[in-house]
């Protein structure tokens, strides 16, 4: 099995952080650009694509900042969003940290892109 590699993905929302932050940490708003079904009971977030389950857990959370999920069934990768607001533009932009085999990673921005469009369509941006 192919080691993962570490990938780094910044996109431009127009947003404030309070707005974006609940679409980063709440099931039924990352349902709506994230994943198929995103369900939670405690403390674990059920992320669902294609019918195939991912279960998570929120390693760290800055409320209107951050949000850290740390994968149950594959140890010890996660993935971050990190909301960064430029000091003197005030622009707002997503910071995505993932981690992907090599031979997926083309693939993968894709559904990042995809994924980061329904984002900006759902909250207007």
């Amino acid at each position: 099995m192919s080691e993962k590699i570490k990938v780094q993905l910044e996109y431009m929302i127009n947003s404030s952080p309070r707005i974006l932050y609940p679409y980063l940490i709440e099931p039924n708003e990352l349902t709506q650009w994230f994943a198929d079904d995103v369900n939670y009971h405690d403390g674990i977030y059920e992320f669902i694509w294609d019918n195939e389950s991912h279960r998570a857990k929120v390693a760290v959370f800055k409320e209107n900042k951050c949000v850290k999920f740390k994968w149950l069934d594959d140890e010890p990768n996660f993935f971050e969003l990190e909301i960064v607001q430029d000091e003197l533009t005030n622009d707002v932009s997503l910071s995505i940290t993932d981690f992907v085999k090599e031979e997926d990673l083309e693939e993968r921005k894709k559904i990042w892109d995809n994924s980061i469009s329904y984002l900006q369509s759902v909250i207007g941006a």
